[in-house]
């Protein structure tokens, strides 16, 4: 079988005579970041924002943590009750505030937006921009911008930023990360293979833990490694649309319009556990930043759910769903009662269902009172 990879190549660029350059602004542990700000008093000590289950006082999870939390070992993910035992007792723990997160990152996306071609948000603390036209295609002037971008993020909002510019999305991505904490990265288009080489296979965007452990068994540690394979030997592991994915960006390659995504029908996210089980403590503790992450998307885009539903997937991959109706605003701690229930009354009717996979989904969306989407103040 022939795979056709030209349609996705950067070649394709609207902009005649003009090489595409591509901003990819992350806000560095944002939520975490956003309370250190409004409270001073947090500043020099570990923080960590959770997601509360509401089961015990501290049951859920870690849904951001300051960079002094993280040098302890404490990461995103995380159970509460672990990341209390790993940090000093004048550590710092606070329930995640969704709704405020979502009006802070409105400001910054606005912000974003007079300085861009075109941008879309990628999530409540990230946003690509095609700066193209307003750079005349220069890396330099684009590194100027960004410098701007960044003063001005940091004296009206007092948050710090990592931006990565590049020419396309993934690589922009990539060197934004590479640029974190409150950096900047350029990889101008003939520095694109020197500087994805060397990195670990997991930098790319869409190789998660299982990708890994495939590729770990066959050879494969850096992007560099894995740009040498044939896309042929990548469709036999992930399919023929993921491989292409894969075998371009990996050369730094993939490209994509930045269009702003302006309709959800539903959010959803599916994780894959760490191992098989019927544990509900388990399922819906691993699950925990999954919701925190769909919500977030919602709050992002000024949207609540009237619908919450339950993806499981077997071990067999058999797949079994349930849903319920919800009020919209539902708060985090109901929704993740809510959760809990239904993978409870899930497992207790699927009486030999073991569990693979778990996921959420939010549906039955619509705009919320008295508020505008997010696309529609930055049109």
């Amino acid at each position: 079988m022939t795979y056709d990879t030209s349609i996705y190549t950067s070649s394709h660029n609207p902009v005649i005579g003009l090489g595409k350059v591509v901003m990819f602004l992350d806000l560095d542990y944002f939520f975490a970041q956003v309370e250190e700000i409004e409270n001073p008093s947090y500043l020099g000590r570990p923080l960590v924002v959770c997601v509360y289950s509401g089961r015990t006082e501290d049951s859920g999870v870690v849904s951001s943590a300051n960079y002094l939390a993280r040098k302890h070992g404490v990461k995103a993910g995380m159970p509460i009750k672990r990341a209390k035992r790993l940090l000093p007792s004048e550590a710092v723990f606070l329930p995640v505030r969704l709704e405020h997160y979502a009006e802070v990152s409105w400001r910054v996306m606005t912000i974003l937006k007079k300085h861009s071609d075109r941008m879309r948000v990628e999530s409540i603390d990230e946003a690509v921009m095609e700066v193209t036209e307003t750079v005349g295609g220069s890396f330099e002037r684009a590194e100027e911008l960004a410098v701007m971008v960044k003063r001005e993020i940091r004296q009206g909002l007092g948050l710090k930023c990592s931006i990565g510019i590049a020419p396309n999305r993934v690589v922009a991505k990539i060197a934004a990360d590479a640029a974190k904490p409150d950096g900047l990265k350029t990889v101008r288009p003939e520095e694109v293979a020197d500087f994805l080489k060397p990195l670990p296979a997991t930098a790319l965007p869409g190789i998660g833990a299982k990708a890994w452990s495939y590729l770990e068994g066959i050879g494969v540690k850096t992007i560099g490694d894995l740009s040498s394979l044939p896309i042929e030997v990548l469709a036999k592991v992930f399919g023929g649309k993921k491989a292409r994915y894969i075998y371009l960006a990996s050369r730094g390659e993939f490209d994509e319009p930045i269009e702003e995504k302006t309709t959800f029908k539903q959010v959803s996210r599916i994780i894959t556990l760490k191992q098989n089980t019927r544990d509900v403590d388990e399922v819906v503790s691993a699950l925990a930043p999954a919701v925190n992450d769909a919500l977030a998307r919602l709050e992002a885009n000024n949207l609540e759910a009237t619908t919450l539903g339950i993806i499981a997937i077997a071990a067999d991959l058999r797949t079994v769903t349930r849903q319920t109706q919800i009020r919209p605003g539902t708060s985090i701690e109901e929704t993740m009662r809510i959760v809990r229930n239904l993978f409870s009354e899930l497992l207790q009717e699927e009486g030999g269902m073991v569990l693979r996979r778990a996921g959420v989904r939010f549906a039955g969306l619509k705009q919320r009172l008295g508020q505008s989407r997010l696309s529609s103040y930055l049109q």
